[in-house]
Parts: C-alpha cells; structure tokens; sequence
C-alpha cells in the first residue's frame, strides 16, 4: 500500500514538473519577438530591416533620444493616452451598469437583448467603417479625437457577458436584505455590489484601456491626412512605407514599440491577480 502510495506521488511530480517545463518552454517562444524588438532598439548603425544580423554591431541610444526629439511621438502618444483614458471611463460605467441590469432587473425582451447585443458583437467592426466614417463627417468629427473617443465607447455595452457572469455569482441574498432595509437599486449597485467586484472592475478597465491603445484600422481611416492628430499606431506605420523600410526609421520604430509596450505591461504586472479573478468570475461564496 506504502509503495502504491509513493508511486502515485512520483507520478503526480513528474507531471506536474513535465506541465511547468511546457509552460517555461511556451513562455520563452512568447518572449522571443520581444527581446529581438528591444535588441534592435538598440541597434545603432541604420540598415533598417535589410540587416541580415540580429545583434547590433553597434549599440546606441540614439534611437530613444531621436524618438523624443525629431519625431511626433509625444504628440501621437499624447493623443493616444488621452483617447484610452477618456474611453476606459466611459466603458467602464457602461459595461457595468449594463451587466449589473442584465444580471439583477428582470424585464421584457430582456434575453432576445442580450442575444442580439451577442450576436452583434460577433461581427468585426470594420463592416460598418465606411458608414461611420461618414456619419462623423457630416457632423465635422473626422480628423478628431472627439470622434473616435465616440466609436470607441458607442458599442461598450455589447462587451457586457464576462462581466454580466462575474455578477451572477454574487449572491442575490444581499440585494435583497439591502432592499429590505430601504436601500434603493442605486445604493446596492454602488454600496454592495461593485465593493464586491473589484476584480472585474479592473479586468474591465485594463480590456477598456488595450483597445484603443492598439486599434489601428479606423484611427488610420479617421485622421488620414493630419499627421497632428495620429494615434501611435498610425504615426508608427507611417514610418515603414516604402520610401522608409531600409532607413533609419526603423530602429526608431523598434524604440517606439518599446514605449509603447510599457504602459500595459506595467498595468498587467500590478493587477495580474485582479485581472486573472476576473476572468475566472471568482466571487462571494453563498
């Protein structure tokens, strides 16, 4: 029985050890294009991408300083950072009241709503590019932050079901003794219910704040033509036409990629474990 016993633990060691080996191995093919960005970061002689060597003969930090010095980056990032904050805020309060109605209120058509609002959601956004597009020019917001803070922030309640499930989890008993204590909806929300959710308060923040930061496509069909009003994305792609593919440029761009990345890697790295509660729907137990 003791050797049965000693058998089962060396299996249960050696898989566990094989599943840690595996997880390593994933986790430094996933790093690899990262650290070849920061080597070539790095790089200080200009071959752009026709180098046919990895690590830099020369190593420099010229490329940062010109970044912030002969380029618009600051102004893109400026404009970048702005759009997602104000975003972030917006979905956030949306997503949360949407998910918070849909979980609690019961009303009609309240589950052909939330199948359409599904269904929508399964279509990429780019379908209906043209069509804003021009919506937002008979009203004079292309080429503005204004509107793409509004297409950013128009479809935030079609993101509602993880967080709807991260809701349902809560006991629905609090409600009630709140409401048998005279507290309205809008006292459980805030009182009871989001003290409760900050998990899924910050996984909505953090899924808010990467959209924006690193959508591309639109940004680039709103402000084409005016190079004060690029997000990072667009500013950065501007770089590798084709007139820039073996200049310089480059290993700026590799440098603005960099800083780019800073912001939401720091922000995973502090709310790792909120974001992960999140996404699992851990809650109050009851």
């Amino acid at each position: 029985m003791e050797k049965k016993y000693k058998s089962k633990k060396l299996s249960e060691r050696i898989t566990l050890a094989l599943i840690y080996a595996i997880l390593i191995i994933i986790s430094v093919i996933w790093l690899i294009p990262f650290f070849i960005l920061i080597i070539l970061s790095f790089r200080g002689e200009a071959v752009g991408m026709s180098a046919d060597y990895l690590f830099p003969k020369q190593w420099s930090f010229n490329n940062y300083v010109k970044l912030f010095t002969e380029t618009k980056f600051l102004k893109w990032y400026g404009n970048t950072l702005l759009v997602s904050a104000v975003v972030t805020v917006f979905q956030t309060i949306i997503v949360l009241m949407t998910s918070y109605a849909l979980s609690r209120l019961r009303f009609k058509m309240r589950k052909p709503l939330m199948n359409i609002m599904l269904i929508l959601g399964m279509f990429p956004g780019f379908l209906s590019m043209t069509a804003v597009y021009f919506v937002l020019k008979e009203i004079n917001l292309t080429q503005n932050l204004l509107g793409l803070i509004l297409v950013y922030s128009a479809s935030s309640a079609m993101q509602y079901y993880i967080c709807k499930g991260f809701f349902d989890t809560i006991p629905k008993s609090l409600d009630e003794a709140a409401r048998i204590d005279g507290a309205s909806r809008h006292t459980v929300f805030i009182k009871i219910i989001l003290p409760l959710a900050k998990p899924i308060i910050i996984y909505t923040i953090l899924t808010a704040f990467i959209a924006p930061w690193g959508e591309f496509m639109f940004s680039s069909f709103m402000m084409r033509g005016d190079p004060d009003m690029f997000t990072v994305a667009v500013g950065m792609k501007s770089w590798l036409d084709n007139s820039t593919l073996g200049s310089e440029y480059f290993t700026i761009f590799c440098a603005a990629a960099v800083v780019v990345s800073i912001p939401i890697t720091a922000l995973f790295i502090w709310w790792q474990r909120y974001y992960v509660a999140g996404v699992t729907g851990g809650s109050v137990k009851g």
